[in-house]
Parts: C-alpha cells; sequence; structure tokens
C-alpha cells in the first residue's frame, strides 16, 4: 500500500504505523513505507518495488551510507544493514 495523502504520512511519521527496529538482521518479506536512520549506517542490499528500472536507476544505487536522521521514503520489502540501525515504518496505519 502506497501513501495515498498527506494525512498517512504524517500518521506515520507521528508512530501511529507499526515499525520495526531494526539493525544488521536481514528484514525480509515487509512492507515498508519508510525508513528512518538512527545512527550512521551501511544498507548493504535493498529491494525496493517503485524504483523504476532504466538506465542509471537501480536499487544498488540505494544501497549505501547514510548519516544518522536520513529518511527514505520508498515501498521496501528486504532491507539488510552492515552497520547502524533504524526505524522502519510499515505502509500501513495501526
Amino acid at each position: 500500500m502506497a501513501i495515498k495523502n498527506v494525512q498517512q504520512l504524517l500518521a506515520q511519521q507521528s508512530g501511529k504505523a507499526r515499525v520495526d527496529a531494526i539493525s544488521t538482521t536481514a528484514m525480509t518479506g515487509k512492507d515498508y513505507g519508510i525508513i528512518y536512520f538512527l545512527t550512521d549506517s551501511v544498507v548493504s542490499s535493498i529491494i525496493v518495488s517503485n524504483i523504476q528500472s532504466v538506465t542509471g536507476s537501480t536499487e544498488e544505487n540505494v544501497a549505501t551510507s547514510y548519516s544518522a536522521g536520513a529518511t527514505l521514503f520508498l515501498d521496501v520489502t528486504s532491507i539488510t544493514l552492515s552497520s547502524g540501525s533504524a526505524l522502519c515504518y510499515y505502509n500501513e496505519i495501526v
């Protein structure tokens, strides 16, 4: 489920959605809409369903280093960190 409107986005950002607090355990089979990095983190692998596969645009470009406080707004179904920690917000609202 994609974010449908500003109200849904604000509900997720204010903690009204389910959240996984992750570190280096692989998280697969998920439906995340927001990834918020708590500490400096390195994403070793990620699967994003809404990245358009065209020349120069790949999921591998998202698997990189992020500073604490960085936020991704993507439809993530799998993510693995090699270091750091993040809050992963599910797309649905509780």
